[in-house]
């Protein structure tokens, strides 16, 4: 299964943004330690991680520290060593506490977006809130029908101030 893996670097000086190979990772602490390689005194290190245009998991550490993980779906675990790696031993969010997403529209007069009712989202799904992704918001994103990985971090990016910087990545 092919990956795209983009590390959002945040510090004084702004975003950057670089490639993370992941080949031969065994847990997710070496995963972590790759970010934090990247850039050592980052602020804030996100980590994309874009698998067959299915698949969407986001890592998080705060200056280098505590380890946060996001999956768009479990199903990656079954499907790949990396997705075992990442999403593995994640649960389900409580999505009590971010709201019914998984509701599709009936064609009534709703104007919620419909969602692909085989997503099972695992994981820290608040892990960006602070940044102005709220988890109801990111989970949406990842089950709604349509959205590729690439767009929901693109939208992501967007709001956080780095689409440009991971942009540049994929022209590589």
């Amino acid at each position: 299964m092919s990956y795209f893996a983009a590390a959002a670097l945040r510090d004084a000086g702004g975003w950057t943004a670089a490639e993370v190979n992941l080949r031969g990772v065994t847990d997710l602490d070496e995963v972590a330690e790759r970010l934090r390689d990247v850039e050592p005194d980052a602020d804030l290190s996100l980590l994309f991680v874009e698998a067959d245009d299915a698949y969407l998991v986001v890592l998080r550490l705060d200056e280098g520290e505590d380890l946060r993980v996001f999956g768009s779906d479990s199903a990656y675990a079954e499907e790949s060593r990396l997705g075992s790696v990442l999403v593995g031993d994640l649960k389900a969010p409580d999505l009590d506490d971010v709201g019914d997403v998984r509701r599709t529209t009936g064609g009534g007069e709703s104007d919620q977006p419909a969602v692909d009712p085989e997503a099972d989202p695992v994981g820290d799904a608040d892990l960006l809130d602070d940044l102005g992704i709220p988890a109801q918001r990111l989970v949406t994103l990842c089950t709604r029908e349509g959205m590729l990985p690439a767009d929901v971090t693109a939208e992501v990016c967007q709001v956080l101030g780095c689409a440009d910087e991971v942009e540049e990545l994929r022209e590589v």
